[in-house]
């Protein structure tokens, strides 16, 4: 076994060159591995860090709107040609499969393409003779720095849709990755650094609670964006408003799949397993609960169980269909819920415990498992497994299906499938989720639109992403202007009538 490799900071540019007085180990989870150690940053290095991106934000918010543009250009362009060298880093911390690992990388780069058009997406408005010789005209300017937290399911996509934009806004950053997997953010940060972005503009500090507090506590941070599970964006929210700070914390989700009598079974029950059970469950936007509107539940579980039984789980550089989770301790957390769902009275029609896996070593794997006969008091349908674990919950109907999904607490995406397009936009109106899909199973939006659920699902106004992240990453200011004619004057002391 070879020595685990250091995974550090990048400040101003370069790898940190401290001594840390705490690490954490990075695991390889198809084969249990630790295959680095990653430096934890201490309360005093965020705060070093943050100092260093203001003193470098005071330049680079004066950069021109072209050359900014250039910069995200340049980056447009590394990170395509490195797609797959980032994906690698995904899939060897994460474990998700290569081909899920680049298509996040994808993901994310349409954020940054997005941003590419940032001229455009500055530009304010303006009045002319909004009263007599008076303009008015707006403009949206950097809030200073800005931090990120990112989570570990989405260790490349989901930096990407935070940093491009409030770099592209003038802003500097100070991204914090998952500790468990931190490689492929700095990785896509040394690109930023190659495509020409000054040093000091993006900082990268590792670390877990410690520095997470560290950020939400300091003045000098203006925002905070963050993703992970709806105990701690709760705790992000109420602690970085309590210190002034703009927030956008997305949090967990319980997203639901509503099968109408008149879907084609057989596309359903492909998207149930590829939104079910795709990156191993661990996505706030897959889909954990399929909802079976009465006759069709028993076909429709038997075609889930037999595309189920063609699934290949293992290391996810071989070619297999879902990877391992992401630690040892997620594993068996999910892996009881199974036990917990079947003393519930769940019925197990495939059990995701048994089974061989495509792997060498001691890999942290968990089969597709999919539960029938589901109720909503169980807790493999209350609470956030983040795990290959599907769960059917039959309803005799349309509208006993929609009062199940609004009354659960989440909101972040959900989906129908059906063919009557009546049905279908009914339920677009009428329920309560952020993110939804007709016959689509993981909607996520496209980068200019933007991205965020509903009710425990977030926390903050404003979503990812799009015009959203353009507003959350500026602030406006409104400028009245009147340039007096020497040809008129005197006083009045009135109140201005606008006529």
């Amino acid at each position: 076994m070879s020595e685990p490799q250091r995974i550090t900071h990048l400040i101003d540019g370069r790898p940190w060159q401290g001594t840390a007085e705490r690490t954490a180990p990075v695991h390889n989870p198809a084969t249990g591995e630790q295959t680095g150690a990653v430096d934890l940053a201490s309360a005093d290095l965020v705060g070093a860090a943050v100092v260093s991106a203001k003193a470098a934000w005071r330049q680079w918010r004066d950069v021109s709107l072209a050359r900014r543009s250039q910069v995200l250009f340049a980056f447009r362009e590394l990170l395509y040609a490195r797609r797959e060298e980032i994906a690698a880093l995904v899939t060897a911390e994460h474990g998700k499969v290569l081909s899920d690992a680049l298509g996040e990388v994808m993901r994310g780069l349409e954020v940054a393409e997005f941003a590419c058009g940032i001229p455009h997406l500055l530009k304010g408005g303006f009045s002319e003779n909004a009263s007599t010789s008076v303009d008015v005209h707006s403009v949206r300017q950097p809030l200073g720095v800005v931090a990120v937290i990112s989570p570990f399911n989405f260790p490349a996509m989901v930096p990407m849709w935070f940093v491009p934009l409030a770099l592209a806004c003038g802003n500097a950053v100070v991204l914090k990755p998952s500790e468990k997997d931190p490689s492929a953010a700095l990785a896509i940060a040394a690109l930023w650094k190659e495509a020409g972005l000054p040093d000091g503009v993006l900082q990268v500090v590792n670390g877990d609670k410690e520095a997470v507090d560290a950020l939400l506590a300091h003045e000098d941070i203006a925002a905070v964006s963050f993703v992970g599970s709806t105990p701690v964006a709760r705790y992000v929210y109420e602690t970085g408003t309590r210190h002034g700070k703009r927030v956008q914390a997305l949090g967990g989700a319980k997203n639901h799949m509503l099968v109408l009598p008149d879907a084609d079974l057989d596309l359903a029950a492909d998207a149930a397993v590829n939104a079910g059970f795709g990156s191993a469950g661990e996505r706030c936007m897959a889909i954990s609960v399929l909802v079976a509107v009465e006759p069709v539940a028993d076909d429709l579980v038997a075609r889930i169980a037999h595309r189920m039984a063609g699934l290949r789980t293992g290391d996810g550089t071989r070619g297999c269909d879902m990877g391992p989770l992401v630690t040892r301790a997620h594993r068996d957390k999910v892996a009881s819920y199974i036990e917990a769902g079947t003393e519930a009275g769940a019925k197990l029609v495939v059990d995701g415990t048994q089974g061989e896996f495509d792997a060498d070593g001691d890999g942290f794997f968990l089969g597709p498992t999919l539960f029938d006969d589901v109720t909503p008091e169980m807790p493999v349908y209350t609470d956030e497994i983040f795990g290959p674990v599907l769960s059917v919950v039959r309803v005799s109907s349309y509208d006993e299906g929609l009062a199940l999904i609004n009354a659960n607490p989440y909101g972040n995406g959900t989906a129908i499938f059906t063919n009557d397009g009546g049905a279908a936009r009914r339920f677009q109106h009428e329920v309560e989720v952020g993110m939804i899909g007709v016959n689509v199973p993981i909607p996520v939006p496209v980068s200019y639109f933007s991205f965020g659920g509903w009710k425990n699902s977030l926390f903050g106004d404003t979503h990812a992403y799009g015009e959203d992240g353009v507003h959350f990453f500026t602030r406006p200011k409104v400028v009245t202007t009147r340039w007096p004619d020497p040809s008129h004057g005197g006083l009045n002391l009135g109140f201005p009538t606008n006529e």
